[in-house]
């Protein structure tokens, strides 16, 4: 008569099995409370696991393109700006031709010289980079698009037209100018001022591309070499606005005071000059181009981040624990646990000797 009635009758054993499932359920609440989350495996959360594996790798994707973009709309900026200064170059000499004709000796002078600046100047801008990309160079980001760079002048494109510009004289001016014309154009290595990767028709070379979605590239870069978009036209032009920048201001750093009075000087700076007004335009084509592309991209990304929120809140409402209704359990379940616990040390202390009526 001595044994206790949860031993005797099975109730300790039932408190205990409810003691550790209040446990449980209590470590779970723990565990959502401190993380925010339902559960950190997909397992925990049952049903809505569908959901969530659907969701997350969705969201991780929408992230990845907004970051490609951030990324592709701070390098087209860089990339405006540089192309602003060059414009402003080019546009500068633009003006100054019309003069030429009528200046003295010593005033050519001072022109080349400042051709040649800005020659040095533009080559230097060629190679302005973005995180250690060259925003000028394609996809081969990793090399300069202009190896020369500051060192321009002492180049084989500098040099080679410098000497066809000295033979003026000789040659006349149509002679010259295709002569010059046929060395800007030139990829060849020792003439092309431009890298091996540039150096190639352009059908052979691509500007930088973002990923903006699943399958979809948008191009966000200029290449130094030649035209992304828009096409060189006129009677002077090796079809790449900055390969025609980069002649004309050769070819106008080329000039001496003897050849003013030359014959073939005035026939030479005009073709010079149809040149530069063709690149100027060609120029304000391609930069508009990147300009608008810059625009929709930074719509497209704005778009990307309300898909992403959308889809957040869905994903949030399957993953993550509503804290106000967990708390509560959280206590609820403590309160519960302490109770069993008082309930298992009193079962320990009955018998059926307390239940006897005290004549037995």
């Amino acid at each position: 008569m001595s044994s206790t009635i949860g031993s005797g009758f099975g109730i300790l054993p039932t408190l205990i099995a409810n003691s550790s499932n209040v446990h449980q359920q209590l470590d779970t609440l723990t565990e959502q409370v401190s993380t925010g989350l339902v559960s950190q495996t997909f397992a925990g959360l049952g049903s809505d696991a569908s959901v969530a594996l659907n969701l997350s790798p969705q969201l991780t994707a929408l992230q990845t393109y907004q970051n490609n973009i951030s990324q592709a709309t701070g390098s087209m900026q860089l990339t405006q700006t540089v192309m602003t200064q060059i414009q402003q170059i080019a546009s500068t000499f633009v003006a100054d031709i019309p003069n030429l004709n009528g200046l003295n000796s010593s005033e050519v002078s001072s022109v080349a010289a400042q051709a040649n600046a800005a020659l040095q100047q533009v080559a230097d801008l060629l190679n302005t980079q973005d995180g250690g990309n060259y925003v000028f160079g394609g996809q081969d980001t990793a090399n300069p698009p202009v190896p020369a760079g500051t060192n321009i002048l002492s180049s084989g494109f500098y040099t080679q037209i410098n000497a066809a510009v000295a033979g003026l004289s000789a040659n006349g001016a149509a002679a010259t100018a295709a002569t010059t014309l046929a060395l800007a154009s030139s990829n060849t290595a020792g003439t092309s001022p431009f890298s091996a990767y540039l150096s190639q028709p352009v059908s052979g070379i691509s500007a930088v591309v973002v990923q903006t979605g699943q399958g979809g590239t948008v191009q966000t870069g200029l290449l130094a070499s030649g035209n992304s978009v828009s096409t060189s036209s006129g009677t002077s032009t090796t079809g790449s606005y900055m390969r025609d920048l980069m002649r004309s201001l050769a070819t106008l750093g080329s000039l001496t005071e003897a050849q003013v009075s030359d014959p073939g000087f005035a026939a030479l700076v005009q073709d010079t000059s149809t040149s530069l007004n063709g690149a100027v335009s060609a120029m304000a084509n391609d930069v508009g181009v990147l300009g608008n592309t810059q625009a929709s991209l930074t719509t497209m990304k704005t778009q990307l981040s309300n898909t992403a929120t959308a889809l957040s809140g869905q994903l949030s409402s399957v993953q993550d624990v509503d804290m106000a209704a967990a708390l509560s359990k959280l206590t609820g379940m403590q309160t519960q646990l302490q109770a069993s616990y008082r309930l298992i040390t009193g079962a320990n202390s009955l018998s059926l000797v307390t239940f006897l009526p005290a004549s037995a």
